[in-house]
């Protein structure tokens, strides 16, 4: 530009309470780098906030802008020496609020622990294949990055935080980063090798609502006390001695029943027990039989076999004595 610019320009942001000693640590190099571009800074720790202005210097009238960006990175816990890449002209950022998608705090935490994945894996693929430098904080996801990229982690973000899963838009930049390797494919559509995922609808359990009990205009009738039971039986109006007497004759009772009880238990003991029928007695006399018959074969099959072993023996001894003469 051939003179300064005509009005001044400036921007504030605030910055949370934990970083305020590392933005304390950094400033002598915010001020270093940003004076190169002719853009004052000033840090306010009372108020907790960073401000950036033009000056008489300042020659690139876009530079303002970067320089808001920055601040706003340092907010966000995005390191310096990562943040002051936006100054670069190709480099542009994008602070995007994951907070108001989700209602649910669990569900929230969940779905931000998916953007991030096991070791933070899921990340570094999206930074690898996006081109983009991505921090998660709190309740805000800050990527850095060019410009076309930005618009692919916006999306993964958001879709996360809808319940789709990154998983499904990594495989989908994969594809897209190897097909644009074949400059045949420069003029046509990719819709043919791009994946198309189906959306499951799981059925879940719906939980048990218990019957809506029917709201009585009156309250229910207290239960009586000792008193009001006392005033029912009439007890409340007897004499001391009366009173006692009642009690006496209530224990006697009592312990009549329970002596009368333990009498029949001991008596059980002494109970006969029930004799078996004819049909189970005829059954076991049969079985008997059975026994005896079989037992008695057995005998007289060892009795056979003992005399044809005896006469067997007897021929041998005439058969030898025949020859010795």
């Amino acid at each position: 530009m051939p003179g300064p610019l005509l009005e001044e320009s400036s921007f504030a942001t605030l910055f949370p309470k934990y970083r305020e000693s590392y933005l304390r640590e950094i400033w002598p190099l915010m001020n270093k780098s940003l004076e190169k571009h002719g853009i004052a800074c000033q840090l306010d720790l009372v108020e907790g906030s960073m401000t950036v202005r033009t000056t008489r210097k300042t020659w690139d009238p876009y530079v303002i802008l970067k320089a808001r960006d920055l601040i706003k990175l340092l907010s966000r816990s995005v390191p310096f020496p990562q943040a002051v890449k936006i100054l670069d002209d190709e480099v542009s950022c994008e602070v995007i609020k994951i907070g108001n998608i989700v209602s649910n705090k669990e569900r929230f935490v969940k779905r931000r622990q998916r953007l991030l994945g096991p070791n933070g894996n899921t990340l570094k693929a999206i930074e690898l294949l996006t081109e983009c430098y991505i921090m998660i904080q709190g309740s805000t996801v800050s990527a850095m990055g060019p410009y076309s990229s930005l618009k692919d982690v916006r999306r993964i973000v958001e879709d996360c935080m809808n319940n789709v899963h990154p998983i499904y838009h990594i495989k989908e930049l994969m594809i897209r980063k190897e097909l644009a390797k074949d400059p045949k494919l420069a003029n046509e559509s990719w819709d043919r090798f791009l994946p198309r995922f189906k959306k499951r609808n799981i059925k879940q359990k719906k939980p048990k609502i218990g019957k809506k009990r029917k709201r009585e205009l009156f309250p229910p009738e207290p239960m009586p006390s000792k008193v009001d039971l006392q005033l029912q039986s009439g007890e409340y109006f007897l004499k001391p001695d009366e009173k006692r007497a009642r009690d006496e004759e209530r224990k006697r009772q009592s312990e009549a029943e329970h002596r009368v009880k333990k009498q029949a238990e001991r008596e059980q003991a002494f109970v006969a027990p029930k004799e078996k029928s004819s049909s189970s007695k005829a059954k076991q006399g049969k079985a008997e039989k059975e026994d005896k018959d079989r037992m008695e074969a057995l005998k007289n099959k060892f009795k056979a076999q003992a005399q044809v072993r005896e006469g067997k023996r007897t021929a041998d001894d005439v058969s030898a004595y025949v020859v010795d003469a």
